[in-house]
């Protein structure tokens, strides 16, 4: 499977010193004029909104650095074997490289995913149903962080929770494309995995919302879970102390006064958030949200934030 393409291209780019997309295809054609590598396509798999699918552009790619790894290793390496890889066959610092495809990255003002990022960029207050058994039925408060990366990295996250038993952080990269925004989130040291597969983003940006995969953190025995998740921008950082489990018949409008995000009529707004959050799949198929009930958290938030904006 594919991984890491958008980033990768970079890198590549800023090692042949290629200036622009067109300039990307014209070395591609070189090792091979009939490459299925062009310019429509390569703007999609520069934003990470789509990926190349057929396997000759990735053997093309393999020529182009002169690697002795197929194409099949270019499409599913990780990010930092890629980097190693190419780094050791053209003698170059790999802090450079990274440098140069940042620098690439930032000169293109009006690129589509540098917006997007700038967009994303910002703190968060995140709701969702405790994994723990410990506390079924309760919600958990989490904060978010999501930050322009260094280099070829993309946008990073780092999401915290107040747990009885301690603070629990995990971080990852973060991955916006057409059809949603992913991010699998690790702990430094740990073993703890979340993973976030959310609803696309849209501007303002006032909320995200979707699912939270991962295992129970507090329980007699690791249980692969799934809850709805709301994520909600906020003006200022939550304190360090927030979070943890909101207490039974706790409010999310008022937590959410609390952080300085205050919309009228709060009981229907609890109501809505509530109805949101509550588990799906009754018919016993897949579980997937509405668009429609997503969209109408949207509605609420982003029409709050655009009225205090400034």
């Amino acid at each position: 499977m594919a991984q890491h393409i958008a980033q990768k291209l970079r890198l590549t780019s800023a090692l042949l010193g290629t200036v622009s997309r067109k300039d990307l295809a014209a070395a591609f054609r070189h090792v091979n004029p009939k490459t299925s590598f062009d310019l429509g396509r390569a703007d999609k798999w520069l934003q990470g909104r789509a990926q190349p699918r057929e396997l000759g552009v990735y053997d093309d790619w393999s020529k182009l650095l002169g690697l002795e790894q197929p194409g099949a290793w270019i499409a599913q390496s990780d990010l930092p074997g890629f980097t190693a890889a190419i780094c050791a066959r053209h003698g170059i610092d790999r802090t450079e490289l990274e440098r140069r495809a940042g620098a690439q990255f930032e000169a293109s003002s009006g690129h589509e995913e540098r917006g997007l990022g700038l967009a994303l960029a910002g703190t968060y207050a995140c709701y969702s149903h405790a994994l723990s058994p410990y506390y079924r039925g309760q919600l958990i408060r989490g904060s978010l962080s999501i930050e322009a990366g260094p280099g070829a990295h993309g946008l990073t996250a780092a999401y915290r929770e107040v747990l009885p038993t301690g603070q629990l952080l995990v971080g990852g990269l973060v991955t916006p494309t057409k059809r949603g925004l992913y991010t699998l989130l690790k702990e430094p040291g740990g073993d703890a995995h979340f993973f976030l597969c959310l609803f696309p983003q849209s501007r303002p940006g006032s909320v995200l919302g979707g699912y939270m995969c991962g295992g129970a953190i507090i329980g007699p025995e690791p249980q692969p879970s799934l809850t709805r998740i709301l994520i909600v921008r906020l003006r200022d950082p939550a304190p360090e102390a927030w979070g943890g489990y909101l207490p039974p018949n706790g409010s999310i409008a008022d937590d959410l006064a609390s952080l300085g995000v205050t919309i009228e009529q709060p009981e229907v707004i609890d109501r809505q958030l509530a109805q949101f959050l509550v588990s799906d799949s009754k018919d016993g198929g897949a579980s997937q949200i509405p668009p429609a009930e997503f969209r109408a958290i949207l509605d609420l938030f982003d029409r709050h934030w655009l009225r205090h904006s400034g």
